[in-house]
């Protein structure tokens, strides 16, 4: 018997069935997901700080902030993987208008009832949050702006810059291109890398994520608008880098009146 035709044949009508199963997926929802994966394996290989420590600074030479430029190269290296990848694809592949993955305009209105109150909300939780020490000595990521304000201002508005392509591609890009085939599921689908990619910082931080991912996601799916996770988002980030600055300067990690009274006295 000839075993060697019998294992082509085998391994040939699994090879068909495979491609036939292939052939029935959606290739919009392929195309995203796989674009996922590309990536953000872009990003940590390439785009990463560690990256620019060893492959880019050499280049740069001797610095006065020489983390400013790591920071920045992150940021404008991840702006272009989460944003302008992703505008490529729904653009010139899908030939879409951007609409319809979350670029859309907020109501003057919706931002006054609902946005003000939740960023005040926001003010509140990340000063209980900034009491934790692992918290404020890790906030913010640029450690030149504990010291200096204009490195602060900077580096926030760079920032904003990061949080709008990363809101773009989860709640923008993955959320609403899913939500097509999957529905609400789509919600659950893109809080799970939102949450893997926070591993790695304090552990409250990372739990908060959970939370975090569904309710923007949410907020995005219901307003059919980014803008208000990147408000959120950023706004979160600002307060507890806020606070995180000030709570260093003053040596002060309490979350009582006298503690507050402390930081704005000094």
């Amino acid at each position: 018997m000839d075993y060697s035709r019998i294992k082509f044949f085998i391994m040939n009508k699994w090879l068909s069935e495979i491609i036939a199963e292939l052939k029935k997926l959606d290739k919009k929802i392929v195309i995203i997901l796989i674009s996922i994966l590309v990536i953000q394996t872009i990003s940590y290989y390439f785009v990463s700080r560690e990256f620019f420590q060893s492959e880019v600074q050499s280049w740069i030479g001797e610095a006065s902030v020489i983390s400013l430029w790591e920071n920045l190269y992150w940021i404008v290296g991840d702006f272009c993987c989460f944003f302008i990848f992703p505008w490529f694809i729904i653009k010139i592949i899908f030939k879409e208008k951007l609409k319809h993955y979350g670029l859309k305009t907020i109501l003057v209105y919706d931002a006054s009832k609902y946005l003000l109150p939740t960023l005040l909300f926001i003010l509140v939780i990340s000063w209980f949050i900034t009491s934790i020490e692992s918290i404020s000595l890790t906030h913010p990521v640029l450690f030149e702006a504990k010291y200096n304000w204009n490195w602060f201002v900077v580096f926030e508005l760079i920032l904003f810059v990061y949080i709008f392509a990363w809101e773009f591609l989860w709640r923008g890009y993955m959320l609403f291109g899913l939500e097509q085939k999957f529905g609400w599921y789509a919600v659950f689908i893109q809080t799970i890398p939102f949450v893997i990619l926070h591993n790695g910082k304090p552990a409250v931080e990372t739990f908060s994520a959970i939370a975090g991912g569904i309710i923007l996601g949410i907020i995005a799916i219901k307003t059919r608008t980014i803008l208000y996770g990147v408000i959120l988002h950023f706004g979160l980030i600002f307060f507890t880098d806020l606070f995180s600055v000030i709570r260093f300067r003053v040596n002060e990690f309490g979350v009582g009146i006298e503690s507050l009274f402390n930081l704005i006295g000094k």
